[in-house]
This record gives structure tokens, C-alpha cells and sequence, in this order.
């Protein structure tokens, strides 16, 4: 038998090469991890808010990224010249997974959440202005553009497999935003919750109206409100 060391194979998930010697390549290195991130985020979410918003969301961004693989593999437009990565190149699907995620979250903070009015609100909870959504939209256009941006500096895609690979996440985003909304307004959505399943696993769509953390500051705003006033009478 030989000797020799069985070759190992890399595990390319997080695997991000960038010039050690420069801080915004180290920067950008780590641009690239937002997409993994935010799958981390989309998984936590669903399991501990159990909305269907973020599990409709999620499944969009599937969508888009399965898009993404059917679109390389038809193109099949290489890397630029010194490649920094594997398989082909447009279009980027970095790119693609941000302006998808960027765009959808405006769409639903500026036109499809609709908070309680002021005058209706409840002691213990404020809803975000239209200019805080607004100011929220703007930082993940901002985040999605930075990501973009990184491909192109790590030399990972080119200029025109960037601008398509966005392009291709905005039209899956408004797509999705359209079938989403047609399946609300149609009441296939309000079916599907009625379900056994969907009960059975506590699935709810409350996240239109209010925020992720009303409902838990709520009953804990309360638990100390009734605490605070047990002291008193003391």
C-alpha cells in the first residue's frame, strides 16, 4: 500500500479569495458571505416567527436562485480572464440573491405593509413611519449595490454579468411580489392558513400589520406594567 497522503478536496461554500494586502479586498471578502447570511436569517426567522410572509419570501428567493442556475448553464459565458472562482459566469448569481432580497423588502415595507394608523395604536407599541421604511428600503438597496459592487473588485464576475445578474433578481423580486399578491387577494392564502398543517405548525401572517417583535414586547410591556403595579400596592 502507498504511503501517500490521500489529496483533499475544499469545501468551496464560504470560500472567498481576496489580496490579503489590501483592506478593501478584505472587505469585500466579506461582502460576499451576506447572501449565506441571509439564508441563516430567512431560516431563523421561519422557524421562530412561523409567518408566512418570510416562508413566501424565502420561496421566492429559491425561485430566483434556481433562475439563476438555469440561466448560467444556457449563457455559459466564462469568468473574466483571472478567475477567481468555479463554473460560469453570467449571470452573477451574487448579484441576483441581493437585488432579489433588496428589492423585495422595499416592495413589501413601502406598498404592501400597512401598519395601524397613529390614532389607533396601542400604548406599548409605535409602527414605523413611512420614512423609516423608506430609510430601512434605502440601506438594503445600498447593501444589495455593495455586494454587487464586490464581485466586480474581487474579479469573480465582470461589469455586464453584475448588471444582468441584478437585473435578473429585480425582475424575479416584482414578479414574485405579483403572484404574492394575486394569491392574497384571490383568498387562496387565507385557505392555505386554515389548514391543518398550516395549524398545526402555528403558521400566521401577522407581519403586514406589525412588526416581528410586537407581539412578544406586548405581553412582556404587560408582564411588567402588572409587576410594577404589584410593587406599588406593596
Amino acid at each position: 500500500m502507498s504511503d501517500d497522503p490521500v489529496p483533499l478536496a475544499s469545501l468551496s461554500l464560504t470560500h472567498v479569495h481576496y489580496d490579503p494586502s489590501d483592506p478593501i479586498s478584505y472587505l469585500c471578502a466579506w461582502l460576499a458571505l451576506i447572501p449565506q447570511g441571509l439564508c441563516v436569517v430567512y431560516a431563523t426567522l421561519i422557524w421562530s416567527t412561523r409567518e408566512i410572509e418570510i416562508a413566501l419570501l424565502f420561496a421566492g428567493q429559491l425561485a430566483c436562485e434556481a433562475l439563476n442556475f438555469a440561466l448560467k448553464r444556457l449563457i455559459k459565458e466564462e469568468r473574466p480572464r483571472r478567475m477567481n472562482g468555479k463554473g460560469y459566469g453570467m449571470p452573477s448569481s451574487h448579484a441576483q440573491f441581493v437585488a432579489y432580497f433588496a428589492v423585495s423588502i422595499t416592495l413589501f415595507l413601502l406598498l404592501r405593509h400597512q401598519p395601524p394608523s397613529p390614532r389607533v395604536r396601542k400604548r406599548n407599541h409605535t409602527p414605523m413611519s413611512m420614512l423609516e421604511r423608506a430609510g430601512w428600503s434605502a440601506l438594503g438597496l445600498g447593501m444589495a449595490a455593495a455586494v454587487a459592487w464586490s464581485r466586480v473588485y474581487l474579479n469573480y464576475h465582470t461589469e455586464k454579468q453584475v448588471l444582468v445578474g441584478a437585473a435578473a433578481g429585480v425582475v424575479s423580486a416584482v414578479g414574485w411580489f405579483i403572484i404574492t399578491t394575486i394569491v392574497r387577494r384571490s383568498g387562496w392564502l387565507a385557505w392555505a392558513l386554515d389548514t391543518p398543517i398550516a395549524k398545526f405548525f402555528r403558521v400566521r401572517d401577522l407581519v403586514v400589520e406589525e412588526d416581528l417583535c410586537q407581539a412578544g414586547w406586548e405581553k412582556w410591556d404587560d408582564k411588567m406594567t402588572v409587576q410594577k403595579a404589584k410593587q406599588k400596592h406593596k
